[in-house]
């Protein structure tokens, strides 16, 4: 159950009004009857809106107590509502969003926030207490900036983005609707050098970072700017906590890249790759689009388009999986 401290509920939807929006056919049910809540099957309510995905929580569907229920064709023992849609977390998931919607912003300028003469605010930004926003920094309409985050000079973001705590954005031209978690790290310096008898010497980092429409970022990422290309995120890519992107990747549209993923600099992916937890990708190689990568996953060289990879050296997955059984047999033997 949403707790209302953090979650408050907005106006609610009546049934028809859920029905149309998630594209459901209504089950019976009051049409007129207004949901104020999205919750999980066991602790709903009668104003609340669950789901259910398939026979194995039949049981659970059976002692709801919700004012209704998104569920696939072909279920229909339930003591509620039922709204009948081919892919019932897909709707619930629109129908949270409508029934719990992002904070607006409150816009003004918090205390101690320090905003720069030449920065250029849209209306109904808000910025909150002790963040800062450079010289020629461009705001859009609606944007949010939380408390201590810095909005580096010149620097652009399209209108409604939301801008986590403790962020900072430097270099960096974000499009409508970004958002940044808590502690991202977006255009700070490449990691780039040369080896020499004196030491490393440092290669300056003159690029920008890009992120399209819809681009979200997980609490305490890293996005290198680019050496001399930009650094480019696709819209509608969404990356989890701890992820670091390397100077001049290239990631393609709404691509999924799960928690302490590493990508080094120059590899492009393409559209639609699905990325799991703590794989790395080596630096200059080419990946399809479509390609999943397995959990741990090391890439090493290119991956031709909507294959699906794993293992470390990565290799295609009935390959890896040959090659893990084969292991297995081998210890058995000793």
């Amino acid at each position: 159950m949403p707790d209302p401290r953090f979650y408050p509920p907005g106006p609610g939807l009546t049934l028809a009004e859920a029905a149309a929006l998630t594209g459901a056919a209504l089950a019976g049910g009051d049409p007129a009857l207004r949901l104020t809540g999205a919750a999980p099957l066991r602790a709903a309510g009668p104003g609340d809106v669950a789901f259910a995905t398939g026979p194995k929580v039949a049981a659970d569907l059976a002692a709801t107590r919700a004012g209704a229920c998104l569920v696939p064709p072909g279920m229909a023992d339930a003591p509620c509502a039922l709204l009948v849609a081919a892919d019932p977390k897909s709707a619930w998931a629109r129908l949270a969003a409508a029934l719990h919607p992002d904070p607006a912003p409150v816009p003004g300028i918090g205390p101690g926030a320090q905003v720069h003469p030449a920065a250029v605010l849209g209306p109904g930004v808000e910025i909150g207490p002790n963040a800062v926003v450079g010289a020629g920094a461009e705001l859009g309409a609606g944007c949010i900036v939380g408390p201590t985050a810095v909005i580096g000079a010149g620097c652009v973001l399209g209108p409604g983005c939301r801008i986590g705590a403790g962020a900072s954005v430097a270099c960096a031209i974000l499009g409508a609707g970004v958002i940044l978690h808590p502690g991202v790290r977006l255009g700070t310096d490449g990691f780039g050098y040369v080896p020499g008898p004196r030491g490393a010497l440092k290669v300056p980092q003159l690029g920008r970072v890009i992120l399209g429409d819809g681009v979200e970022v997980g609490a305490n990422s890293c996005i290198d700017r680019g050496t001399g290309e930009d650094t480019e995120i696709g819209a509608g890519t969404k990356l989890d906590n701890l992820v670091h992107i390397a100077h001049n990747v290239k990631v393609g549209r709404h691509c999924l890249i799960m928690t302490q993923v590493g990508i080094a600099g120059g590899t492009v992916l393409g559209d639609g790759c699905i990325v799991a937890g703590q794989a790395a990708i080596r630096d200059h190689v080419t990946i399809g689009a479509g390609v999943t990568l397995a959990p741990q996953s090391g890439v090493t060289k290119d991956i031709p388009a909507g294959q699906t990879w794993g293992g470390s050296p990565a290799v295609e997955v009935r390959q890896w999986r040959r090659e893990v059984a084969a292991l297995r047999r081998l210890a058995r033997k000793e």
